[in-house]
This record gives C-alpha cells, sequence and structure tokens, in this order.
C-alpha cells in the first residue's frame, strides 16, 4: 500500500509506519541492512515516522508480550485508521502478523488492558493486500504517487536484487513478485478507470452520506 501511503503524505496527513521484526530469519540481508532499506523507502513515502517492535522473526504473537507492544504503539501513535496485511497470505508472518495487530487494536481501546498509555480505539481498521488477493472493498486511486512505489520498493535491494555473495534465489528476487504487485493495482485501476489503484478490505459496514457522494475511501 505504499501508493496510499504516498498519496495520504501528498494530502497533508501524517502516516506512521511500525514494521513487527527486523526479519533476521529471511534468506537475504542482514537485520542492519533491512533496517537502514526500511528508513530509505520511508524517507521516499515522506511518512513521519517508521517504527520496528522487533519481534522475534518467525515467532509473532508467540507471547502475550507482542500484543502490549502493539496496543502501547497504538496509544501512543492515536491513530484514526490502522491498515494490516489481509488475514489469507501464503506467508505464515503475514498472517499471524495480521492477527496480532487487529487483537491488539482491539485491546488497546480496552482501559483495562495492561499497557502502556491511555485507552485509544481508532476510528477504523482495513486491510492492504500483499501476495493475495480477493475483491476488495474499494481501492484508492494511486496512479500520481506510483513512481513513489516502485522507488520505495527499490530501497528494498538486498531482497528483490541481493548483491551478497552468499545471496540465494527467492519468491521476491524473481521479477515475477514486481509483475504480480503491478497487475494487480493495474487490474483494480482499470476497473475504477485510472492507471493504478490499491484495494483493501473491511470488515465493517461503510456509510455514504447520501448516494450521490463518493463512498469513504473512493478515489
Amino acid at each position: 500500500m505504499a501508493g496510499t501511503v504516498a498519496r495520504h503524505v501528498a494530502s497533508g496527513h501524517v502516516v506512521g509506519l511500525c514494521d513487527l521484526t527486523a526479519g533476521e530469519m529471511g534468506s537475504n540481508g542482514t537485520v542492519e541492512e533491512r533496517l537502514a532499506e526500511a528508513e530509505a523507502a520511508r524517507a521516499v513515502l515522506g511518512a513521519s515516522w517508521r517504527v520496528n517492535l522487533r519481534l522475534p522473526d518467525r515467532a509473532i504473537g508467540s507471547s502475550t508480550d507482542h500484543a502490549r507492544a502493539v496496543a502501547s504503539l497504538v496509544r501512543c501513535a492515536r491513530p484514526r485508521t490502522v491498515a494490516l496485511p489481509y488475514w489469507a497470505d501464503r506467508h505464515p508472518d503475514h498472517v499471524r502478523g495480521s492477527e496480532l495487530v487487529a487483537d491488539a487494536v482491539f485491546s488497546a481501546g480496552l482501559r483495562r488492558f495492561d499497557a502502556e498509555g491511555e485507552a485509544w480505539k481508532p476510528a477504523s481498521v482495513c486491510y492492504y493486500f500483499i501476495n493475495d488477493h480477493v475483491a476488495p472493498s474499494f481501492v484508492v486511486d494511486v496512479s500520481e504517487h506510483y513512481d513513489a512505489k516502485r522507488q520505495a520498493l527499490a530501497c528494498h535491494v538486498t531482497q528483490f536484487a541481493p548483491r551478497a555473495a552468499d545471496a540465494v534465489a527467492t519468491r521476491l528476487t524473481s521479477s515475477r513478485f514486481h509483475q504480480l504487485v503491478e497487475s494487480r493495482d493495474a487490474q483494480f485501476g482499470a476497473q475504477v478507470g485510472v492507471a493504478f489503484a490499491e484495494g483493501f478490505v473491511v470488515k465493517h459496514l461503510m456509510t455514504r452520506p447520501d448516494l450521490l457522494s463518493d463512498p469513504p475511501g473512493r478515489a
């Protein structure tokens, strides 16, 4: 959803990014390299901040401390909207991360939940796609910000174009992954008459003020 991040920043909104792990179990790149790449991508997109909770890679949600860490961040940042990975994905960490964040966001709104800060409940939660996708609840036109998305992805050199002598081929090093992302965004865009759009899913009903106004989230 990098295009959506860039679009909101360009519109004057404050956007923050949270990484759950440092990817220490990843096939390519060191933790230090990946942290630097993440920061470079943040700068490209213009997000106000990016934090890494340093939860254990491949063990997300294995401790109750993980939910407290996420809930504490939600209470500190006080977001209007939280976007998290779609709950069905080929990567098990994306699935567990989605479950953890959704649970922690709910808990952050409970005043008796044991986490730092005062209770805070975001107005909405939405899910974005990584590997897999279904029909979205709504899409966001990111055509004008698609170059920023490409540049942000390119910052993650160790994942998409590793140069280390011991680098190994992965799903991400194949050009097919970029093809997957861009073809999906192009398909969503074509369905609403724009070049590129990013899709989102919500579990709650969305209201419209009347039959003439654009629905929330519609480009």
